[in-house]
């Protein structure tokens, strides 16, 4: 992702941090070893964010980073970021007197140059030294660029990264995690059996699946009809949800797991995304001895079905694995992966909601604002920008490239939620009405919707949702797409 992220070099400085003392977390090293690692990991050698050639760290930059990440259980990364200056938004150049100045001369003449405005108010401060020192030219410019002071038109009187070095061969070993979840295996399995879709036709079905090393769990594992990052994501919630959140996943270099949302995604909830090196497949071995198990058993049972439909094969998948393969004795471990995962040591980490999951799987990248109607372009659709907002002249934009329903504006620095921006209703503008608009973005009073439901009405909801019936409606899809099954349709 590097440079398209809000982010920026604070982002990619907390990702380098993590990439560091992340497997510490992850796999803590016996009593007593700790400072061998920390030594260990001080000779080795890591990439500058600015990718300006290999560094290393001092033993002490690692321990502090440590004890930092441990410590802020719930979002290690974010711990890891670099601190904004206390001072960071604030005019120090320029005082209140003159940034107000400032104002008054551009709301009577917008159509002046920078440098026009620099000239004129650099001797209104000659004739009244109150108003404070006089910045320099960059200062003001910037100054008036913060505040939506942009020159308006006067109206006429008439009028490639570089290529890696081949992996150096290496012998083969055999590997496990000390901990649960502390390290999971994702892939996809490309099925061997046609199923039937709603539309007639005879598709073959991908199996996505999640496996815990060190207990041999199987997480999560459903059929789809399509191998995307929008299906990667929408089972890796699901797998999220049933066992909690991991610390490291391990995927191949595959399309969908190298997609921005998903790296962005592990990035925000602090998991250590780590991929196999290239033509080397027995790194994400465990989860291949899964799939044999799939085609062994699983689907030696459903031979005698004929017509094998996605959801029947999906409820057989779901039964399998928690009734047969999660409870029977593996060979290798000598117990059942409940039984292993019971009486192992935990890693995970609370699962957080749904919306905030749906949150963080999501990139981030850089638009211009469109001053004629205060809207950005996101993949061919605009979104209206609420009017505090209009006089930033670049935006920063978190979206999912499956799901354009709503976007997110975020702070270009830490990466905060801002606002979220929907579609430009067109419809709905051609009523007429419009508020009156000042330099600034002020837009001289109104107020915005909270998005927050009724009191009366969230109790009727809550008090449907306790007794357990489900909603007394199908939902339809808009948009069908016969050669797609209702799962795909759908945004994780």
């Amino acid at each position: 992702m590097g440079s398209s992220n809000g982010g920026g070099d604070r982002d990619r400085w907390a990702r380098l941090r993590f990439a560091v003392v992340g497997p510490l977390l992850a796999s803590p090293p016996p009593a007593g070893q700790l400072r061998v690692e920390f030594e260990r990991l001080s000779q080795r050698d890591w990439e500058h964010p600015s990718g300006k050639g290999p560094v290393r760290f001092a033993v002490s930059t690692i321990e502090r980073w440590y004890y930092q990440a441990r410590a802020e259980e719930r979002d290690p990364v974010k711990a890891l970021c670099r601190k904004p200056r206390a001072d960071a938004g604030r005019a120090r150049a320029m005082s209140a007197g003159l940034i107000e100045a400032l104002r008054e001369q551009y709301r009577a003449h917008p159509s002046w140059s920078a440098q026009l405005h620099y000239d004129n108010l650099q001797t209104l401060v000659r004739e009244n030294p109150a108003l404070g020192p006089m910045p320099s030219y960059p200062t003001l410019t910037r100054a008036m660029r913060n505040r939506g002071l942009v020159r308006k038109r006067r109206q006429r009187r008439f009028e490639k990264e570089p290529a890696r070095p081949p992996v150096e061969a290496r012998e083969v070993l055999s590997y496990e995690v000390s901990r649960s979840h502390a390290l999971w295996h994702g892939d996809f399995h490309h099925g061997k059996r046609r199923v039937l879709t709603e539309s007639g036709e005879w598709q073959t079905p991908y199996l996505l699946g999640f496996l815990d090393d060190h207990s041999r769990l199987g997480c999560h594992l459903q059929w789809y009809l399509s191998e995307t990052a929008q299906v990667f994501v929408h089972g890796l919630f699901q797998a999220f949800m049933k066992r909690g959140l991991p610390r490291s996943l391990m995927t191949d270099r595959g399309a969908p797991m190298m997609a921005g949302e998903v790296e962005e995604g592990l990035h925000r909830l602090g998991i250590v995304g780590a991929t196999t090196l290239a033509y080397s497949p027995h790194q994400n071995g465990k989860i291949e001895v899964l799939w044999s198990s799939v085609e062994g058993r699983l689907m030696a049972m459903l031979e005698s079905v004929d017509a094998l439909d996605l959801k029947t094969l999906n409820d057989a998948t779901v039964a399998w694995v928690e009734r047969d393969y999660n409870r029977r004795k593996h060979r290798e471990l000598g117990t059942t992966p409940y039984r292993r995962l019971a009486e192992s040591p935990d890693a995970s980490r609370p699962c957080p909601g749904s919306d905030e999951l749906k949150a963080a799987f999501r990139i981030t990248e850089k638009r211009t604002l469109r001053r004629s109607d205060g809207t950005v372009s996101v993949k061919g659709v605009r979104y209206q920008v609420p009017a505090p907002w209009r006089h930033l002249s670049t935006l920063w934009i978190r979206y999912a490239r499956w799901d354009l329903r709503s976007v997110d504006l975020v702070d270009g620095q830490g990466g905060e939620l801002l606002c979220t921006l929907y579609p430009l209703d067109r419809r709905g503008n051609a009523d007429g009405v419009r508020r009156p608009t000042r330099p600034g973005g002020d837009d001289g009073g109104g107020s915005a919707g909270t998005g927050e439901l009724p009191p009366l009405l969230r109790g009727m909801l809550d008090t449907q949702a306790a007794t357990g019936l489900p909603p007394a409606w199908v939902p339809h899809n808009e948009t069908p797409d016969p050669g797609e099954d209702d799962d795909q349709g759908d945004a994780p």
